[in-house]
């Protein structure tokens, strides 16, 4: 009987970490709840942090329900070694989705890709980058309408 008290209190203490791990940080300037919109909104200095992806903005608005984020104000979004800014982000978590609009840029060691809007799964780790696209590989430039870019496997699909 013991034996079995104590497996369960380990699983419990386990199940517990995990979900407190999960729990969002997100501080700005300015926040409060909007009962009518049932979002949080952000203003000023926002950012927001969910295990090990940050979402850095001048404004935003977050629904806790949908795990949903809408941001702008030369916003930034990373994970890891993953670095993109632009002007505005729509972040569906549920989905592990971002779409980031306006003078986006992508950098990391090697490589830099500009262009006017990506899409990036986290799940598949496939950025999708859209117009007047931009990449700069060592000493290689080209440009492209489209470019599809895999971020495990550092190459363009």
């Amino acid at each position: 009987m013991k034996i079995k008290a104590l497996i369960f209190i380990i699983v419990f203490i386990v199940l517990l970490t995990g979900i407190a791990a999960a729990k969002p940080v997100i501080t700005a300037d300015q926040t409060y709840f909007d009962i009518n919109t049932g979002l949080y909104v952000l203003k000023g200095n926002v950012f927001i942090q969910v295990n090990n992806r940050t979402i850095t903005a001048g404004q935003a608005k977050v629904d806790m329900a949908s795990l949903e984020v809408w941001g702008s104000g030369g916003i930034s979004v990373t994970q890891d070694d993953i670095h993109f800014t632009g002007d505005s982000v729509y972040v569906c978590g549920a989905n592990s989705q971002a779409s980031i609009d306006g003078g986006v840029e992508f950098a990391r060691t090697n490589l830099s890709i500009k262009a006017n809007k990506v899409d990036f799964n986290w799940r598949s780790r496939i950025a999708n980058f859209c117009g007047d696209v931009e990449v700069t590989q060592g000493n290689n430039r080209w440009k492209a309408a489209n470019v599809v870019y895999n971020v495990d496997t550092d190459t363009f699909l």
